[in-house]
């Protein structure tokens, strides 16, 4: 029989590894630990429901830099986008005193059809009128072969990105408009059969953005974001992270400086949302990904080889088949060796 001292140790022990199981793990299997990547280090994962991350931690790379994101610029009326009239090319212009950053996959809410924009960008302050690459997002006819209004001269809103990888391909790798308006139509068709209703808007039911403003797909999406929203909270160095839904890992996104990660961090994680509830099995049978799996993508995604170069826009993509990624840089033409985003997609 144990004496009393002993009982008292024993259930010392019992409440430690209680409150060892409870408290959350991170990269590395201990409390608050990590795991290199590269250059950068990984916590987490975290995990609600088919949705994990991993955040990446790293140095800022875009000291003295001010940026606006292309929503942000809208929003200000500091910068403008032109309906053409032309599918595929639109033009842009920086009204302000800052640069401003288009992200692959933003967006374009207004002109005659919804677009979303093809490759990422830094548009310099005072920019004049520039081109803008783009593919459709609404395939419908009903706005596109009516007049030009007042109205549809300009975009009105970049109110998110791109929600699932198989757009994000269609979009960054195969480039074609096509595959994106078939891509458009499947995820419309997702949503639809989780949501148990039909999700398109009358509005214009080949409108993307329609389909992700619908009260069921907001209302499941909160549902992520509402649990894993706060994860960078606290944390200075976080400057990216990387997602796996369904126990598979995803895509990465890494940014050049914390600041600029935290402007986007909301946009994507709501993607991210959308994009996990599409996914989301029916029997509700799935594994969770280890930390080791993020770390492994990070690594593997540096092995790439480069394919091509696109210097108008400091774009680099590289393609590893042996991991099957595709990772694109994007760097300054006016600021050598600068950073600014460094996206991974299984594909």
């Amino acid at each position: 029989m144990l004496r009393g001292h002993q009982r008292i140790a024993v259930a010392g022990l019992v409440l430690a590894a209680a409150l060892a199981v409870l408290a959350p793990r991170e990269a590395g299997g201990t409390p608050g630990g990590r795991l290199k990547a590269g250059d950068v280090e990984i916590s987490g994962p975290f995990t609600h429901d088919n949705l994990t991350i991993c955040l990446v931690h790293g140095p800022d790379r875009l000291k003295g830099r001010k940026f606006l994101m292309l929503n942000e610029a809208l929003a200000k009326k500091q910068f403008v986008i032109y309906e053409t009239q032309e599918v595929n090319t639109l033009k842009m212009e920086n009204l302000g005193d800052v640069d401003v950053v288009i992200l692959s996959g933003d967006i374009l809410k207004g002109g005659q059809q919804d677009r979303i924009a093809k490759y990422d960008q830094i548009v310099p302050p005072k920019s004049g009128k520039v081109d803008l690459a783009v593919f459709c997002v609404e395939r419908s006819a009903s706005r596109w072969k009516r007049p030009l209004t007042e109205e549809d001269k300009t975009f009105t809103a970049s109110p998110g990105q791109l929600c699932t990888n198989n757009l994000r391909l269609a979009n960054r790798s195969a480039g074609d408009q096509s595959r994106v308006w078939k891509e458009v139509a499947m995820t419309q068709r997702q949503l639809s059969e989780q949501a148990s209703v039909d999700v398109k808007a009358k509005a214009s039911d080949s409108s993307l953005p329609l389909t992700l403003e619908a009260k069921e797909v907001l209302a499941a999406a909160d549902k992520y974001v509402t649990k894993l929203s706060n994860l960078i909270d606290g944390k200075s160095d976080v400057v990216g992270y990387t997602f796996a839904i369904n126990g598979k890992v995803v895509s990465m996104d890494v940014y050049g400086s914390p600041e600029l990660f935290r402007r986007v961090w909301a946009r994507n994680l709501k993607a991210n949302a959308i994009e996990a509830f599409a996914e989301l099995p029916k029997d509700r049978k799935f594994a969770a990904a280890d930390a080791k799996a993020f770390q492994t993508f990070l690594v593997e995604a540096d092995k790439g080889k480069e394919v091509r170069k696109d210097d108008g826009r400091g774009l680099r993509e590289t393609r590893n088949e042996a991991g099957r990624i595709l990772r694109y840089d994007t760097t300054s033409p006016a600021a050598p060796g600068m950073m600014l985003r460094k996206q991974g997609i299984a594909y």
